[in-house]
């Protein structure tokens, strides 16, 4: 399924009006099932649907990667049903929780029956050395750009990135913020790639700050402002919570010890 088409449309510039077209992003349904029923329907781009079903499963609480046991892509005329399939004590623990949800879901708190369960504390960030001079922090931002194809061509995707030993190594774009961050963590937990930073050219909420946290990265970075139930959070969790990142400098917000004062930032 294309996620970028052309599209006719007529502009106004320099004092005249132009018939030409413009590139955009696919935005289509996507289904969430598990074990033949429906969880979530989510707009999103039709790229990198297998490790979106990974990374949803694994932040919303659902499945960790060793109860999945196979996820398969079912495009229709409707949209796209990710069939995903697990094992005998996941499908029951989320037999249970389906009978418990009070409602309708929304994008970024998918699933969840109670006002607590959305404020929920984030899974506490486990102990280690990784740390990112001020320099590294600017270049992982610099770097984003060149990781962007979809939204070059259309103006209209987020991106989430992982930066690591250096270099930004996996990155997946999405008309959906959440759904870009599930595709990345998804596809890291198929295939690991170490302690590293996470890289958003969003603003950062709460439940982005969840998600970062389930998945265990140290270091949030984004190019927008967080809110303060973010920062709170990130306080909560132990995660350095970096945002409005610019290729020039950046505001820490919380646990700035991972910001390392010399040029010899540890990467393990």
């Amino acid at each position: 399924m294309e996620t970028r088409r052309p599209l006719p449309r007529l502009s106004f510039q320099a004092g005249a009006l132009r018939a030409g077209s413009r590139v955009l992003p696919a935005e289509v349904a996507v289904a969430l099932s598990y074990n033949g029923s429906t969880h979530a329907v989510m707009m999103a781009t039709p790229a990198d649907l297998v490790d979106f079903a990974y990374g949803f499963s694994l932040t919303e609480g659902i499945a960790t990667p060793d109860e999945i046991a196979s996820v398969d892509v079912v495009e229709t005329a409707q949209g796209i049903d990710l069939q995903i399939w697990l094992t005998e004590a996941a499908a029951a623990r989320q037999a249970k929780r389906r009978r418990s949800m009070a409602g309708p879901v929304g994008c970024g708190l998918c699933g969840i029956d109670s006002l607590e369960e959305a404020l929920r504390l984030p899974r506490p960030i486990a102990p280690s050395d990784f740390a990112l001079t001020p320099a590294q922090v600017m270049q992982a931002v610099a770097d984003l750009p060149a990781h962007q194809p979809l939204h070059d061509a259309t103006r209209a995707a987020h991106c989430a990135a992982f930066w690591t030993a250096g270099a930004i190594v996996a990155a997946r774009e999405d008309v959906g913020r959440h759904n870009a961050l599930d595709k990345l963590i998804g596809s890291l937990i198929r295939t690991p790639r170490g302690p590293g930073a996470l890289v958003l050219t969003c603003r950062t909420s709460i439940d982005m700050v969840q998600k970062a946290c389930v998945f265990g990265a140290p270091v949030l970075i984004a190019v927008s402002a967080p809110t303060a139930t973010a920062v709170d959070a990130a306080e909560a969790a132990g995660l350095t919570l970096i945002a409005l990142a610019r290729p020039d400098g950046f505001e820490c917000f919380t646990h700035p010890h991972r910001i390392a004062s010399s040029e010899a930032a540890h990467v393990a």
